[in-house]
């Protein structure tokens, strides 16, 4: 039961709770940001370079062959997937780069102006007496 009460308590605690509200926010910001990339920038930059779809190209190392009735698949390198997966990460970060950006703003806005500087203090008994003792050695001159 000890176990099941700490657990409670770690599980409960603001931080993890937050954390966890992040990681699923953050999950569905990412599928936003994903969809935006693959049906909506991606289509009229592959436009742009000649109806090129970026998932599509590969550099084919071996071609497919049939090998006693059963063919076997060719070998390639997919860079056009890691282009894809590439763009996709420049977007999401600077995405989240312009959210952090907004965010700071409203907060620099939300905070409170400096306070005035305060007044000096008020000069002791001693110094008022120096000063009074000062003006009167003065006016004698």
């Amino acid at each position: 039961m000890k176990v099941i009460k700490e657990f409670k308590d770690f599980a409960m605690r603001g931080n993890v709770i937050d954390l966890a509200v992040g990681v699923i926010i953050g999950g569905a910001f990412g599928k936003i940001v994903a969809s935006l990339v693959a049906d909506v920038i991606m289509p009229p930059i592959g436009l742009l370079v000649g109806g090129v779809r970026f998932t599509d190209l590969k550099w084919e190392m071996k071609a497919a062959e049939l090998v006693d009735g059963v063919e076997k698949a060719a070998v390639t390198l997919n860079y056009g997937n890691f282009l894809q997966v590439t763009f996709d990460f420049v977007i999401v970060a600077f995405a989240i780069f312009m959210f952090i950006k907004g965010m700071n703003r409203l907060n620099k806005k939300n905070e409170e102006a400096p306070a005035a500087p305060a007044p000096p203090p008020a000069p002791s008994k001693e110094e008022q007496l120096l000063t009074e003792i000062r003006d009167l050695l003065k006016e004698k001159k």
